[in-house]
């Protein structure tokens, strides 16, 4: 199963710079396991995630990036975020509370790096929507008071978050719990739609 393994992380703030070779860690680690990263196309530690994916020489992986804006040159212009470390990018004009949603609801698990509110709102969405989450420990802001919180406040799913301080440690956890989520389901091929599609089915 090629995943969609998102990464949440602060755009700016005390964080990036105490986390960003982390981020960067965890999407080269993403990319090297031929993964799809997907991150807000945005700046901060989920752009160095990016940068990392990006790194990999002639890397299996693909980075995805969900954007804020409605066009490129609105990305660009309006937003001013970065285009060049990624395969593609989903222009979803829904600003950024509405792509965070759109960006977890199209992930199969979100790893959360450092972190604000912008970040807190994606983890309860991924909670709400059973997705897997995993939360690299170590990396500052949200994600080292996720423990404290989810003690205090109730969430769907909140004792199967995957803890560590490693990013590929943690990632091979994600990707371990994403196995057995999917362990019942097989990925149909090229030549079933095709076949399916010329008896009408399609």
């Amino acid at each position: 199963m090629k995943y969609q393994i998102c990464v949440s992380g602060a755009a700016a703030g005390a964080t990036v710079q105490a986390a960003h070779q982390l981020a960067y860690d965890l999407g080269r680690a993403i990319a090297e396991e031929g993964l799809t990263l997907v991150t807000g196309a945005t700046v901060g530690l989920p752009w160095y995630a990016a940068q990392g994916a990006f790194s990999v020489k002639g890397k299996r992986g693909v980075s995805i990036g969900f954007s804020p804006a409605s066009s490129m040159r609105e990305h660009v212009a309006v937003y001013k975020l970065p285009t060049r470390e990624f395969d593609y990018i989903n222009y979803t004009g829904m600003a950024y509370v509405g792509r965070d949603v759109h960006l977890v609801r199209s992930s199969d698990a979100i790893i959360t790096v450092g972190g604000r509110m912008g970040s807190l709102h994606e983890l309860s969405t991924a909670l709400e929507s059973r997705k897997v989450c995993g939360v690299l420990l170590g990396s500052g802001g949200l994600a080292d008071y996720i423990p404290t919180l989810l003690e205090h406040v109730d969430a769907p799913g909140a004792k199967d978050i995957i803890y560590d301080t490693d990013p590929e440690r943690l990632l091979k956890k994600v990707i371990e719990r994403l196995d057995e989520k999917y362990e019942d389901f097989i990925p149909p091929t090229g030549d079933e739609h095709i076949s399916a599609h010329r008896a009408g089915r399609g």
